[in-house]
């Protein structure tokens, strides 16, 4: 069975705007999932997400009502395979190390927090950032993800 999930992070949005919908109506139309990897900023982009197909985590920037519906990680299950869902944490540099103590036993750790998308396998674990869609980017232009899952997992980046 085929799984095809969309992934952002760090939006630091107040409010639902037309540019999030256009995201989501051309590259999310067709996920079975959605995940967030924190820095959302407002419950209305979360109830926004959430078609019963949403999983978050609260970042940073997040104030007390995001974090206290969203954990700081998690980890989920996806076909056989299993990922960790993380926001992350201090400077760019060091960043993917950090995290990594964080999970034990997954197939992939998706992140946000660095403004910069990834996408790499290291030590067998897939690094998955979708970069930022709608905030600053210091790494060029504004990016989300899509995860597909078969027999493995397939990460691309996709540059709005």
């Amino acid at each position: 069975m085929k799984i095809k999930i969309g992934v952002l992070s760090d939006t630091h949005l107040h409010n639902v705007t037309d540019e999030l919908q256009r995201i989501k109506a051309r590259y999310f139309s067709d996920v079975d999932y959605i995940l967030h990897a924190g820095d959302i900023v407002s419950l209305e982009i979360t109830e926004y997400l959430d078609d019963g197909n949403f999983f978050g985590v609260h970042g940073n920037m997040d104030p007390y009502g995001v974090r206290e519906l969203l954990p700081e990680k998690r980890v989920l299950k996806f076909g056989p395979f299993r990922f960790g869902l993380i926001h992350g944490w201090g400077a760019k540099a060091g960043l993917e190390d950090r995290i990594s103590h964080e999970f034990k036993d997954v197939d992939a750790i998706v992140y946000g927090h660095s403004h910069s998308p990834a996408n790499h396998v290291k030590d067998g674990i897939l690094f998955f950032n979708p970069g930022t869609a709608i905030g600053y980017s210091s790494s060029g232009p504004h990016t989300v993800g899509v995860l597909e899952i078969d027999k493995d997992i397939k990460g691309t980046i996709i540059d709005i």
